[in-house]
């Protein structure tokens, strides 16, 4: 089947144990929402599920096939990733950092074709980074570099998307406009796994949250029932309550 498995996976930092027996599944044509307090190991878990570390126990599968056994090219072509930060330290225009999302399409050292070129642009335009997409990233600002690098990604093409906290940096606006983008992705059929501390933004919008507790999944499921007053309670320690004043409340574009 076309989609993404954790089985059991496990990771331990000396006698710290950062993730036990954590199972999940990205299925095509769905959100999903990973939350969870800080520490709890979301990063860690999407950094397994990329194939960037190994677990300890458990294993990722992608289309049924175990994640170690496909040939790097080949996994992006079927993975995008945006992580949390992404250091850029030489002097790459915005274009040229999203053109190399194309790289898993091209033989080495093979020029950029026709259809590089339009995924770039259509990935460009997604976001709304056209217009400073050809200055050096150095040049931009936290949330002009945070569309860059979901441009990146986009321009892979994947079937499946995860996301570590896309909405950092963003102004409003463009928060809105990345929702918008995740809800078009489902509806093109692709796969899109979101780690978010933004819970009143995101989480109407998914069809699953997955909720990450001490290294463990504490609730799976429909978000207002993974979310419920106690899931909330237990997990963040606050109460869930309706809003007594002016906010939160409904933005729109």
């Amino acid at each position: 089947m076309n989609e993404l498995v954790a089985h059991g996976l496990s990771v331990a930092r000396g006698d710290r144990t950062i993730l036990a027996s954590v199972d999940l599944v990205l299925r095509p044509g769905e959100i999903m929402l990973l939350a969870g307090r800080n520490g709890a190991g979301k990063s860690t878990l999407l950094r397994l599920l990329i194939g960037a570390e190994r677990p300890d126990g458990g294993q990722v599968t992608l289309h049924g096939r175990r994640l170690s056994e496909w040939p790097a090219l080949a996994r992006a072509r079927e993975l995008a990733f945006v992580p949390q930060e992404a250091e850029n330290p030489f002097e790459f225009t915005g274009r040229e950092l999203v053109t190399m999302g194309r790289h898993p399409h091209r033989k080495r050292g093979a020029p950029s074709q026709p259809a590089d070129f339009a995924a770039v642009q259509r990935a460009l335009d997604a976001v709304d980074a056209a217009s400073f997409a050809d200055r050096p990233v150095t040049t931009l600002s936290g949330g002009e570099h945070r569309r860059i690098a979901v441009a990146r990604a986009l321009a892979t093409e994947a079937p499946l998307l995860l996301l570590d906290e896309p909405t950092s940096n963003l102004d409003l606006e463009h928060a809105l406009q990345l929702v918008g983008l995740l809800l078009q992705l489902r509806t093109a059929g692709r796969g899109v796994l979101v780690a978010s501390h933004d819970l009143n933004l995101l989480a109407r919008h998914c069809d699953r949250t997955v909720l990450l507790h001490e290294g463990r999944v504490f609730a799976d499921g429909p978000s207002e029932h993974a979310l419920s007053p106690a899931n909330v309670a237990a997990v963040f320690g606050v109460r869930s309550v309706a809003p007594s004043g002016h906010f939160p409340r409904d933005f729109c574009l």
